[in-house]
Order: structure tokens, then C-alpha cells, then sequence
């Protein structure tokens, strides 16, 4: 069987990235794996997340420009459709190709046919609408649109990647997929009770062997991601642990990953004359020192799709505190220690609790929830949805 990811970045430091080269590698022991990507040949990096472990093929697509008046002209469409016209089956159809001209399409076409796929897996939800787009001039009826953004982080007022005004959008070429694949089954509820549409839901596995377990010894609070604008919510831990900090004269902060916030997150440090009680580091193939030597982890997103590095904190037996989102609930139940998100006054009073919580019992509980995130576990139900849409071609 042939199976071909397309992602707009693999070689790039990410969660969406770590998930799919898990994911690829493990299907690549018993499928013919290919990966298109639009990373820049000169930057592939196959020792990056162990891919070159596995047996896959990589490809690279860049698209060509469009130029002149139908440039414009599809701008103009695009427009008006986000904010004028009413979102109808036809006048979707008609913004999937002003958003995705002919060239474009053309140029992903020819790459997706030169090989018989079996099935296609569009890793997020940007690239699942452009396969969905181009689905009847594709040899490969089986397609998979895996998205890893909450309902609500995607389509809420303002959201960096469809918001309310390309909701409908987005749905609409959902549904012409073979499968859509969601991380957390609280956010099938929405897709439901809006559009009478059922999405699939497959947790992300755990991406890393764990490190050693942790001693809870070390007084270290610990949170890791990319410093997106405005997502996870690093901002908002450090003006929390400079409150902590206030009565608290032990406890420090390491705070691991890079991106374009990073500088603001400098400013507050700095602000806060924190030099000293909060670290900065760039990310590292072994996230998991990092995990064994704190005590506490914390999450202080404004949404997840999932929180992935729940799950690799609670592998090292770390307790941990959250904001209350709906995929840390489902992942952790009344595990975690929740703060209502924002609310930085809550997570500096969660960060003193949780320096006096039963760190032993918390520790053993961690270890177990972690266990159902196998990716044994997970790539069995990927096989069975891509082996559902096999059957359909």
C-alpha cells in the first residue's frame, strides 16, 4: 500500500511536525511511505526527528506565481467572499479557486498523480482544503484531512487560520474528503451540532521515548513550544511567576522553544528583573533532559489542538497545571491543576499549589494516563481508517 503525507513544513521544529514524522515512520514499517513537502530542498534534514530511521521517500513542491488580472481578480473574489457574500455550496466552490488558482492546483495535481497512492493524508487544515479542492482530477479517490486545530481555535473571531468568516469554507471541503481526522473528541460536538458533520478522532501518540522519570526534586517548573504570537500563552506564564515569584523565593522557570515572541517574552523577563528565576532555551533533540530535571510542568496556552507535550510531561511522572481547555480535560480528566485561561492572578495561585501537592502520588497517576497515548495504540486506528478508505478506491 502507498501512502503520501503532504505537509507544508516536515523539517521545522513543531508539535504538527514531531507528530507526523512519528506517525510516517511507524506506517512506513508495513507501507510504501512518501512525505511532500514545500521545505526547500537545502533544508531537508532527515536526521531531524529520526526520519532517517525509516524507509520514506520525500518529495518538494513550490508553486508557481500568478501574475496580472487574474491575480487580481482572485484577490477581488477572495474578498468578497470573506466579507460580503453569503457563504453557499456554489459560492465556496468558487472562492476554493480564487484562494487556489489554476497553476497552483495544476502543479499539485501533477505531483499527487505521478505516483498511484493508495491514500493521501493532508496534515492540517489549510492543505486539507486544497486537496479537497482538487479531489475529482486526482488518481487517488482516498483522501485523509488530518487537522490538528481545536473547532474552536480555528474558526473563533480573529484566529490566525480560518476564523468565522471562512468557517463554512473549511466545512464545506471537509466534507468532501474520505475522512476528516480531529485530535480530541470535544470537538466533534461542534461539527455536529453546527454542520450535521462527523469528523474521526485519533489522539497524537506519545513522539519520544521518555527520559528518566523525573525525582521531583529539582523546584523547576518547566513549559515547552513554539513561541507563536499569541497561542501558547508564555506571556501570560511569565507574569504569572513573577506574582509566584513574589513570595516565592526557590522555584524557577526554564522555558524551551523559539519563534517570533521570543523577544517580548526577553522584555518581560527583563521587566520583571527574572534574570535570574526564568530561562530561555532553543529547542533540542533531547527535549527529554528538560522533562526529567523539572518538577512541575505547566501549560499556559490560549488553545490547543491537543497539547502533545501533556502527554511527554505526564511520561516523566511530571504533575501538571493547566489552563482548563477542553483537549487538557479530555487528556487528563481531574488530573491536571486548571486555571480558567487568561487569567494569569489563577495560574500564579495554581503555581503555589502546586509546589505543595502529594508530588509521589501525582507522579504515579502521570505515568499511568501517559500509557494510553502508545503509539502502538494509535497506529492501529490510523490503519483502520486508511485501510476503510482503501477499500473505497
Amino acid at each position: 500500500m502507498k501512502v503520501c503525507f503532504v505537509i507544508e513544513s516536515l523539517f521545522s521544529y513543531g508539535g504538527v511536525q514531531r507528530v507526523t514524522a512519528v506517525i510516517a515512520k511507524e506506517l512506513a514499517k508495513t507501507a510504501e511511505v512518501t512525505v511532500l513537502t514545500f521545505d526547500r530542498p537545502d533544508l531537508q534534514d532527515t536526521n531531524m526527528y529520526g526520519l532517517n530511521e525509516a524507509p520514506i521517500n520525500y518529495e518538494y513542491i513550490s508553486y508557481p506565481d500568478v501574475k496580472g488580472f487574474k491575480q487580481k481578480f482572485c484577490k477581488a473574489y477572495s474578498f468578497l467572499y470573506r466579507k460580503l457574500l453569503p457563504q453557499t455550496n456554489l459560492t465556496s466552490s468558487l472562492y476554493a479557486h480564487s484562494s487556489f488558482p489554476s497553476e497552483r492546483r495544476r502543479r499539485l495535481i501533477d505531483r499527487l498523480n505521478v505516483c498511484h497512492y493508495d491514500a493521501i493524508i493532508a496534515v492540517h487544515a489549510p492543505i486539507a482544503t486544497r486537496i479537497a479542492a482538487i479531489r475529482s482530477q486526482l488518481r487517488c479517490r482516498n483522501l485523509i484531512g488530518w487537522i490538528h486545530n481545536s473547532f474552536e481555535a480555528m474558526f473563533t473571531k480573529g484566529s490566525w487560520y480560518a476564523g468565522t468568516e471562512l468557517e463554512k469554507y473549511f466545512v464545506y471541503q471537509f466534507r468532501r474528503l474520505s475522512h476528516t481526522v480531529v485530535l480530541c473528541h470535544c470537538d466533534v460536538a461542534p461539527y455536529q451540532l453546527k454542520y450535521g458533520f462527523s469528523p474521526e478522532v485519533i489522539y497524537n501518540p506519545l513522539t519520544l521515548v521518555p527520559g528518566a522519570c523525573s525525582s521531583g526534586t529539582s523546584k523547576k517548573f518547566l513549559a515547552v513550544g513554539r513561541f507563536s504570537p499569541r497561542h501558547k500563552g508564555f506571556d501570560l506564564l511569565i507574569k504569572a511567576f513573577a506574582e509566584f515569584a513574589e513570595t516565592n523565593k526557590d522555584w524557577t522557570l526554564d522555558i524551551v522553544g523559539e519563534g517570533p515572541e521570543e523577544e517580548l517574552y526577553r522584555q518581560l523577563i527583563s521587566t520583571y528583573q527574572l534574570e535570574q528565576r526564568v530561562c530561555i532555551h532553543p529547542f533540542t533533540s533531547n527535549i527529554q533532559a528538560y522533562y526529567s530535571n523539572a518538577q512541575v510542568y505547566v501549560l499556559s496556552s490560549r488553545w490547543e489542538g491537543f497539547g502533545l507535550v501533556l502527554v511527554e510531561a505526564m511520561a516523566h511522572g511530571l504533575p501538571v497545571v493547566s489552563s482548563d481547555l477542553p483537549t487538557s480535560r479530555e487528556i487528563m480528566g481531574d488530573f491536571g491543576l486548571y486555571f480558567p485561561n487568561g487569567d494569569i492572578h489563577a495560574l500564579a495561585k495554581q503555581l503555589h499549589k502546586a509546589t505543595k501537592t502529594d508530588w509521589e502520588q501525582k507522579s504515579a497517576k502521570a505515568l499511568q494516563i501517559a500509557e494510553r497515548f502508545n503509539i502502538e495504540i494509535i497506529i492501529k486506528q490510523w490503519q483502520q481508517i486508511i485501510k476503510k478508505t482503501y477499500g473505497k478506491g
